[in-house]
């Protein structure tokens, strides 16, 4: 297929097949060391995929922080990326992270009804602002509760400070001609309809978008044009590719988490 090769990441990442091992086994002692400051598997719906875990800090929480995981909405959950929650613990804030059904168990359609559903369940968790992230169709899903369409309550699309999706699918009429559309299931409506960039981004947040200086140029493509749309920053990540991007929030002071939490 036409795109296949320009959304391709792991045979252009040194050891590429061995990240979501090693996301995995981080996640998991991330989890145990956090102990019953972890509280796993709250429901926000019916659905078996619809839970998401929540890493709290000591003490009240300064706030919440939402990060949605990514891998082409068909892959992976939220307990591979447990880690990426140690930052913003670490700064005292909140960390929930939410799961969906993945494709093609479910359209993208359908995946961002999920997260408009889930996000006033976390939010009811936590006190304070909110602040929204996520990797990938992650980061799709983050640009997307941040669009004007998105049914959100009034009060909780007033506590969203900021949405820093971290290289994000924004326009996603390219992927109709790509191999996993035979999961993903996308035509050009629904393609238009649930890219970011193509729709109203809802006032009273901040924005800033993140993307890999190393990643594919499909993905810094895909950022920027988010960033036009939304006239908001676009920051390359110097030497980093899609698949360590997201190591900034493992960490408080990093330049990632100070974009996302000040």
């Amino acid at each position: 297929m036409r795109y296949d090769d320009a959304f391709a990441n792991a045979k252009y990442i040194i050891s590429g097949a061995q990240f979501p091992q090693r996301w995995a086994d981080a996640a998991a002692r991330f989890r145990a060391d956090l102990g019953d400051s972890a509280r796993l598997g709250v429901s926000y719906g019916d659905a078996p995929a619809e839970w998401f875990d929540l890493f709290l800090p000591e003490g009240t929480p300064e706030g919440l922080m939402v990060f949605i995981h990514g891998g082409y909405w068909r892959a992976f959950g939220p307990r591979d990326f447990s880690h990426l929650a140690a930052g913003a613990v670490a700064r005292g804030w909140a960390c929930a992270m939410p799961g969906y059904t993945l494709a093609p168990g479910a359209r993208i359609a359908a995946i961002t009804r999920q997260m408009v559903r889930a996000l006033p369940r976390m939010a009811s968790e936590v006190a304070g602002p909110v602040v929204l992230t996520g990797h990938s169709a992650g980061g799709h899903l983050s640009a997307r509760l941040g669009n004007a369409d998105a049914d959100l309550p009034g009060d909780l699309a007033a506590r969203i400070r900021r949405i820093v999706p971290i290289s994000p699918l924004s326009v996603l009429a390219p992927l109709i001609d790509t191999a996993m559309n035979a999961d993903l299931r996308l035509d050009p409506a629904e393609a238009r309809a649930e890219s970011p960039a193509l729709r109203s981004r809802r006032a009273g947040f901040d924005a800033h978008v993140w993307v890999g200086g190393a990643e594919r140029p499909a993905f810094i493509d895909q950022a920027r044009r988010l960033g036009n749309a939304w006239a908001c920053p676009v920051s390359i990540d110097p030497d980093r590719h899609h698949f360590d991007v997201i190591d900034g929030l493992e960490t408080p002071d990093t330049a990632l988490m100070r974009a996302l939490l000040g």
